[in-house]
């Protein structure tokens, strides 16, 4: 433990599972005071009873209004302050074709996507402000720089209004001394490609092992994402390590979109060399 969050206050929406979850446990470990905020009360509870006092449920909707003003106040009249938001809850999308998608889907996932962001930065800039300081964090995805790393075309245009609603915010809140970020992981080995397929909760989050192997071959370094690996960055941008870092985004993806691997360039290069000996021997 290195306490590098020691006094602080965070929010971490979607903290019941996958990312969420490993962030409230590292949160905790470096000495925060946490609040959970998901719509799952049995698994909530759960993880707050087991990390103790310093962290406490609040069943939450991030797309209703007032359930995201009443999380925000819980925390403040529960802990004193609010330090740091982490807007990481998140909802699979619809996919296939823009022709075929239904209205209500695509509805349905701006409301948890970017709806709860909104609504997130909303209520915590007043506290923030008034303090002096803070740090909102808002969860990304590699599918907001690239088209065709999500399954749905719905989440990926949703994870691009989130990275720029990021800029836009920082903008603004950074002459209060408030911090906006966010964090655009790329393949990690959670239960939400599973959800994305139409499993229930329960039944996707046992699929995170099943799915690393194919995660493993999506970027240069040779694993799946970790959320470990995102829980790390998001310390980073809350703790008092990052007081310049303002209106980024900090892509965690394996070196994903930083281009094509070498291995893969490599073998197109020799391919084409080949063909082109023998076009000439021809």
């Amino acid at each position: 433990m290195t306490n590098r969050l020691d006094g602080k206050v965070a929010i971490i929406t979607g903290g019941t599972s996958g990312i969420g979850a490993r962030t409230v446990e590292l949160f905790a470990e470096e000495g925060a005071s946490v609040v959970i905020a998901a719509r799952r009360t049995a698994e909530g509870e759960r993880l707050a009873e087991a990390l103790g006092p310093r962290v406490a449920f609040l069943r939450t909707d991030v797309s209703r209004e007032a359930d995201v003003a009443a999380m925000i106040d819980f925390a403040v009249s529960r802990f004193g302050r609010l330090d740091c938001l982490f807007n990481n809850a998140g909802a699979p999308a619809p996919a296939g074709s823009i022709a075929e998608i239904p209205l209500e889907g695509f509805e349905a996932a701006l409301a948890v996507l970017v709806r709860g962001v909104f609504l997130g930065m909303k209520h915590a800039a007043p506290v923030m402000k008034a303090q002096g300081a803070g740090s909102i964090i808002n969860c990304g995805s590699v599918a907001a720089h690239r088209a065709g790393l999500s399954s749905s075309t719905i989440y990926g245009m949703a994870k691009a209004a989130v990275v720029h609603l990021t800029r836009c915010v920082a903008m603004e809140l950074g002459e209060h001394g408030v911090r906006v970020n966010s964090i655009s992981p790329g393949g990690v080995a959670t239960g939400i490609f599973a959800k994305a397929a139409g499993l229930p909760d329960d039944k996707a989050e046992r699929t995170a092992e099943a799915v690393k192997k194919a995660l493993a071959t999506l970027q240069p370094i040779p694993r799946a994402g970790l959320p470990d690996d995102i829980a790390r960055a998001a310390v980073y941008l809350a703790s008092d390590e990052s007081t310049f870092v303002n209106g980024h985004d900090l892509v965690v993806d394996g070196g994903q979109i930083a281009g094509r691997k070498w291995s893969e360039s490599e073998a197109a290069r020799q391919q084409l060399g080949a063909a082109l000996r023998a076009s000439v021997e021809d």
